[in-house]
């Protein structure tokens, strides 16, 4: 999971309920320079929208994201995902992930799950809903007591805050809506979105 996160500092989270839609979605956010790309599985589309994009735009990485049980996540693998990703965390979720080869990232949201997460051996963890926990402060305090842990926040994260997360050491990517608002995927306004991943992107270099 580490060298997807390491691929992006960005994360578009896609919340997408036609399908057509899809692929020039994911045309627009690669045009804008990001290739990793987490469609939640929050609508009935969700897998669809993950196999066509894998089948039609093959240098974009997918990742499946609100995974909640174990068969959201072998669906997912099924669908061609390359990642999944949780709002929480599960061992069992974790345990399937590993035997289905599928880089798994699940959420934490206090510093009990994240000495869980370690017993689990693993290393990197989304953190959800970040603002609401605390935002960076938070994240500050956990990086002095679980030094080895990287984290993805999501949840609030935004263009006018992402800057302070990826100012953190511990932060590898940000993960988000508004690279891809639901108004401009309406409007068809692919260009608006690939502007807004570019204006993004070169804000974080």
């Amino acid at each position: 999971m580490l060298a997807i996160l390491q691929k992006s500092p960005l994360i578009p989270v896609v919340v997408l309920e036609e399908e057509h839609l899809a692929v020039p979605l994911a045309q627009a956010i690669l045009a804008g320079g990001i290739s990793v790309i987490e469609v939640t599985l929050r609508t009935p589309a969700a897998l669809n929208i993950i196999k066509q994009i894998k089948a039609q735009v093959p240098q974009a990485i997918i990742g499946a994201g609100t995974v909640l049980t174990c068969e959201q996540l072998e669906l997912a693998k099924a669908a061609g995902a390359d990642f999944a990703v949780s709002p929480g965390l599960s061992s069992e979720l974790v345990k399937a992930a590993q035997e289905l080869k599928l880089p798994y990232l699940p959420g934490i949201a206090t510093a009990t799950e994240a000495m869980w997460v370690q017993e689990l051996k693993l290393s990197a963890v989304k953190f959800f809903p970040a603002e609401a926990l605390g935002g960076v402060k938070t994240l500050q305090a956990f990086s002095q007591v679980f030094p080895a842990l990287v984290y993805c926040p999501t949840g609030g994260v935004n263009l006018h805050n992402m800057l302070d997360y990826l100012a953190l050491p511990q932060v590898l990517a940000v993960g988000g809506t508004w690279l891809t608002p639901l108004e401009l995927i309406k409007q068809q306004d692919w260009s608006a979105i690939t502007q807004l991943v570019k204006k993004s992107l070169a804000l974080v270099s």
